[in-house]
């Protein structure tokens, strides 16, 4: 298994798209800071350090979430989080893969 694999980053373009099409909101987890250089048009900024003290915001978007950092390692950090919050979510990885495969 390559490392892509192990990070959930293998062929993100049809599960990107999948999320869109059922309303996914996307969250980056960079600083504030990182995402004010860059960032996905209409995404919101959740930083990782914050992203458990707002699972009950999230859960109130009733959306499925892609999430998405820097290299994906934060973002797999945040979606394992909150996946075992019973939140429909997606590591999309990069900010960048995400904008491009959306």
């Amino acid at each position: 298994m390559g490392l892509l694999s192990m990070l959930g980053l293998g062929g993100k373009s049809e599960t990107i798209k999948d999320f869109v099409s059922k309303g996914a909101i996307i969250i980056d987890v960079r600083t504030v800071g990182e995402f004010r250089d860059g960032h996905i048009k209409g995404s919101k900024n959740i930083p990782l350090d914050n992203i458990f003290s707002k699972v009950n915001e999230i859960k109130r978007f009733e959306k499925p979430i892609i999430v998405c950092c820097r290299s994906g390692m934060r973002s797999a950090q945040a979606a394992s989080i909150l996946k075992n919050n019973g939140i429909e979510t997606l590591n999309g990885g990069s900010w960048q893969n995400v904008e491009k495969n959306l």
